[in-house]
């Protein structure tokens, strides 16, 4: 267990995994999560600007919910991403679907699945090829 100091609020606390918070300012995030949520629901269509303000969330904070795929804007909504892959206009994520499926099939084609091996069975052969004891 390490012992950090929050990204946001500067107190000391027993970190494990995640973002660099404390748990007092992770429940915050969350609130101003579901607050950001709520009032995209109700205004579909708002600028990322307008929602930041009204919000009081950074514009930055805003697209990393929506790159963690936490947030999902409408076709009709002006704020859109870029795909990380080939730059073309996503409405969620980091990559475009074009670019995904092509992730997972290279990523599938590097992995070496194993192969069945077939055990032979040993053969029956004839009276003559069979092992011999000699008894004293």
């Amino acid at each position: 267990m390490e012992v950090r100091n929050c990204k946001g609020c500067g107190r000391l606390f027993n970190y494990l995994q995640g973002p660099p918070l404390c748990p007092g300012c992770i429940g915050n995030l969350e609130e101003k999560f579901q607050q950001v949520k709520a009032f995209l629901r109700e205004n579909p269509n708002a600028p990322l600007g307008v929602v930041s303000e009204e919000n009081d969330v950074s514009a930055k904070q805003i697209r990393q919910w929506v790159r963690e795929e936490r947030l999902t804007f409408t076709e009709e909504s002006q704020i859109t991403l870029e795909c990380e892959g080939c730059g073309a206009s996503i409405l969620t994520g980091r990559y475009c679907s074009k670019c995904k499926n092509g992730l997972i099939s290279d990523l599938n084609g590097a992995v070496k699945r194993p192969q069945a091996t077939l055990i032979q069975q040993p053969q029956k052969g004839s009276e003559k090829d069979r092992m011999r004891f000699l008894e004293k």
